[in-house]
């Protein structure tokens, strides 16, 4: 492909001297570049090829980094990279130590925000008009917010209170669930050049005043103008809410056409009232597989470029695959199962539920609050809902964890995916709290499997208990454990020993059971005879099970990828204080810092969470213990000595 146009593009100002008719080619090769990288790397493809044009828009109507461009979720931001100075570095589009596939502050002055979350961007954007309204400052404020980012709660709180302020903002609603209609498409464009000109603001605001000012009848008059001005607006305006909470409303208009675009932008940051410019974008535009295609491409793996098609991988289903499977099992002999996503049906593994028993599947939309209490009714309701989030979007329903579902005491499961490192998503999507922010909350349990077989199992157990239910898995294949065995309960807060040893025991959670086995081994080559637990639950523990382990090893270590700050090993040491247990436990798990994006392997060896780096901590700590060599002083340590 030649890139002769984009090689040229350093900043934004590169992109203002482009001649008008270049900028068609520069969008196609844009287009380009992304389905290579994304091809070779994996990343958000369908979002980005929808917002080609109205990033290149953007760039040449507005003054950046003066002025002030917030992405929500942010998975749109490739097109913004390439055309703000980091073209060269694309290629290492979120690859270990490259750049990210989210806005960084650190990459560029351009990143306004480090954002990886949906529903925020008009709070942020609101926080930035009033500082530099306050500071007496001129740069223009716009916040780029997709059609399904506004279904969060937070997006309607911010925009009351940007209409109940007046603040001078623009808000880009980018909506890729409509088509463009030729009559609704030429309204629109007559209404917004008519009520964004400066000249006809001035006149309609003219007019108002002239009629409140006629004697004994004016203000009479204004009313009953008004009153027919909203109610034909009603008619004809698709943005009448907007209207209402405040806004002036303009659109819908075409988000590919770049010319309409950059006008729009440029008038709308004028205005002296917070804006709302409606475009509509067909997601995945310019690359036909993502086109048929937008969810499967809205996040994915490397692929064939040619055809869409995925890359040959391993045949052993993921966690997500097998949680999907696993509850249309159960569905089809439990008829009180419902199952909720929050606008992740297929990152979930719900679209296959969705389509099974449709009746009894919903979607939320990006609204984790509403879905958490949504289901505590549900269990109210005499159901038992399955709820199915990421694990940092889990984190924005704390409060309805508590006082909806585990202060009534409700039977809801929560299915957790993507606990602990997640790749190239990075911090943004790593989830390392859950188990800290689970563990401590009254009548939950807390479950995490070592392998997909026994996720099964946990999934089991779950619907047959009778309280709130959480369960954590991460995002990656599973171990190609056997999955045809039958479904048992499993005895609730009890560990399971997998292998036993006498000088240390490694009492691992979740998939650090595979690298507490393979540093058995390690360990095993040096003469150290270690025990491995399969831990099971977070809460509640196995007590006897540490016990034992205390009483049987010189050392206890908990593994776990999770933050070591209050995390699974907190809790052994709780137990191993409790019971005056003298015995040195050492807690390993991710470190108080937030983790960078990169392959899972890669950050778990970054961290020592990897079997060499497991064996080096319990060999410098045995060492120590022993006399002899110093160990290595690392931050992710917790040591209690009883």
């Amino acid at each position: 492909m030649d890139y002769s146009l984009l090689d040229g593009i350093n900043s934004p100002r590169d992109v203002k001297n482009l001649r008008p008719e270049k900028l068609k080619d520069l969008a196609e090769e844009i287009r380009m570049k992304i389905i290579e990288t994304v091809a070779v790397n994996g990343g958000h493809l369908a979002p980005n090829l929808g917002v080609v044009e109205l990033t290149i828009a953007l760039h040449r109507a507005l003054e950046c980094p003066k002025d002030k461009i917030v992405w929500d979720v942010g998975h749109q931001c490739y097109v913004h990279k390439l055309l703000t100075g980091r073209r060269g570095q694309f290629e290492t589009l979120r690859q270990y130590g490259g750049i990210a596939g989210f806005p960084k502050r650190s990459e560029s002055p351009h990143d306004v925000f480090d954002t990886g979350h949906a529903s925020n961007s008009l709070s942020v954007a609101l926080g930035l008009a009033e500082a530099r309204d306050k500071r007496g400052g001129d740069e223009a404020i716009t916040a780029v917010i997709g059609d399904g980012a506004l279904t969060g709660g937070e997006a309607f709180e911010a925009l009351n209170q940007i209409g109940h302020h007046g603040t001078k903002l623009v808000v880009i609603l980018n909506d890729n669930e409509m088509s463009i209609a030729s009559n609704v498409g030429a309204l629109s464009h007559y209404l917004a050049r008519l009520r964004l000109d400066p000249v006809y603001s001035r006149f309609r605001e003219g007019v108002e005043e002239g009629l409140k000012k006629i004697p004994a009848i004016g203000e009479h008059l204004f009313e009953v103008g008004k009153h027919v001005k909203e109610s034909m607006k009603a008619l004809v305006v698709p943005g009448m809410i907007f209207e209402e909470l405040g806004f002036r409303y303009i659109g819908p208009i075409d988000g590919h056409d770049i010319e309409e675009l950059e006008l729009n932008i440029r008038l709308a940051s004028q205005s002296n009232k917070p804006v709302v410019l409606h475009i509509l974008t067909k997601k995945g535009s310019g690359y036909a597989p993502a086109e048929l295609e937008p969810d499967r491409f809205h996040g994915t793996p490397p692929f064939e470029r040619e055809n869409g098609k995925a890359k040959k991988g391993s045949d052993v289903p993921t966690y997500t695959e097998v949680f999907g499977d696993t509850v249309i099992e159960l569905a089809k002999t439990n008829e009180s199962i419902l199952a909720i996503t929050a606008a992740m049906p297929s990152g979930t593994g719900l679209d296959a539920f969705a389509a099974a028993y449709p009746e009894r599947f919903y979607d939320v939309g990006i609204a984790e609050q509403h879905a958490v209490t949504f289901a505590a009714g549900l269990a109210l309701g005499g159901y038992l809902p399955i709820v199915a989030i990421y694990s940092t979007f889990l984190e924005r329903a704390y409060d309805q964890l508590i006082q909806d579902v585990c202060l009534q005491g409700l039977h809801v499961v929560f299915a957790i995916d993507r606990g602990g490192i997640v790749g190239e998503d990075g911090p943004t999507h790593h989830g390392a709290f859950d188990l800290s922010y689970l563990r401590h909350i009254p009548e939950m349990v807390v479950m995490a499997p070592m392998d997909e077989a026994e996720l099964r199992q946990m999934l089991y157990t779950a619907t047959n208990l009778k309280g709130p239910v959480a369960i954590r898995y991460p995002r990656s294949k599973g171990v190609g454990a056997d999955l045809a065995q039958p479904l048992t309960d499993l005895p609730v807060g009890q560990a399971e020993i997998i292998r036993e040893g006498s000088d240390v025991c490694l009492f691992a959670i979740g998939r650090m059971v595979k690298n507490a086995l393979a540093t058995a081994d390690l360990l095993a080559g040096r003469g150290v005879l270690a025990s491995v637990v399969n831990a099971r639950f977070a809460k509640p523990l196995d007590e006897e099970a540490i016990s034992w382990a205390a009483k049987n090893h010189e050392l206890i270590v908990t593994v776990e990828d999770n933050s070591v700050v209050g995390g699974f090993g907190s809790g052994v040491l709780e137990v191993v204080s409790s019971r005056r247990l003298k015995r040195e436990v050492l807690c390993l798990g991710l470190p108080d810092e937030f983790i960078p994006h990169g392959p899972i392997d890669r950050l778990h060896a970054d961290v020592g969470l990897d079997p060499k780096g497991i064996a080096s901590f319990v060999m410098g700590r045995l060492d120590k213990a022993r006399g002899g060599v110093k160990e290595e002083d690392r931050s992710i340590n917790i040591v209690a000595e009883i």
